[in-house]
């Protein structure tokens, strides 16, 4: 879109950025002098009010129209299709502006109350003794991914530190080595899921071993004890 020989550049308006993009758009209508009408708005005069108009009074009222359709124009430029049909029905700058700051402003409040929700679950999380380490960073990364989506800026720096300590008990060897090697400001999400699954392999393959010790004597008193029973059977 150009303005007086100037190509501009109609900032676009998402879910993330309201903020940012008002500011922008102010600044936009400010430099053309257009803000005054997008804020303050104009009376619509009745048309037996704009017959009774002397020809100033009609030439202010067109150029007046002019600039509230001017930035009326560069709002439908800033929406997408969805968006826009949420202000279409509006017919000054004015309007559509108050429409746009009305519908944003709650979609940030229902946005912080589902933030502050989902901060609470991803702090209070902690690992159940029934669980695998593949189940608990899937729960953990359901949460993390659900608050980069309502904005917050999550590192991976964090995870980690939260992973290492809300892990049970069973973990707790390896949670120490990893702390005192350094590895918790450079280990990535993916890193640790890695080596917390090696560790429980261990583990679950030593418990495999116990059990298969146990286990093996036990088989062979009972073939044993078999054996007995078949001879004093024998025997008479």
């Amino acid at each position: 879109m150009a303005s007086d020989g100037v190509q501009i550049q109609i900032p676009k308006l998402t879910k993330e950025n309201f903020g940012n993009w008002c500011i922008q758009m102010k600044s936009l209508f400010g430099s053309q002098d257009l803000w005054e009408i997008v804020n303050d708005g104009y009376t619509e005069p009745t048309p037996d009010q704009e017959r009774g108009y002397n020809q100033n009074q009609k030439e202010v009222l067109r150029v007046t129209r002019r600039r509230d359709k001017k930035a009326l124009f560069q709002l439908y430029q800033a929406l997408d299709e969805v968006t826009f049909e949420r202000i279409a029905e509006a017919t000054s700058a004015k309007q559509a502006w108050d429409t746009l700051s009305i519908i944003f402003k709650e979609e940030e409040k229902v946005k912080r109350i589902r933030l502050q929700q989902l901060r609470g679950e991803f702090e209070v999380a902690t690992m159940k003794e029934t669980e695998n380490i593949f189940n608990y960073f899937s729960r953990i990364l359901v949460i993390v991914n659900q608050l980069k989506r309502n904005g917050e800026k999550i590192d991976d720096v964090r995870v980690v530190e939260k992973i290492l300590r809300s892990l049970t008990p069973r973990f707790e060897h390896i949670v120490v080595a990893i702390e005192e090697a350094n590895d918790v400001d450079t280990l990535s999400i993916n890193a640790l899921m890695g080596k917390l699954q090696v560790h429980e392999q261990k583990k679950q393959n030593k418990i495999e071993a116990v059990n298969t010790e146990q286990i093996l004597p036990s088989k062979v008193d009972a073939k044993d004890q078999k054996g007995n029973d078949q001879g004093q059977s024998q025997a008479f």
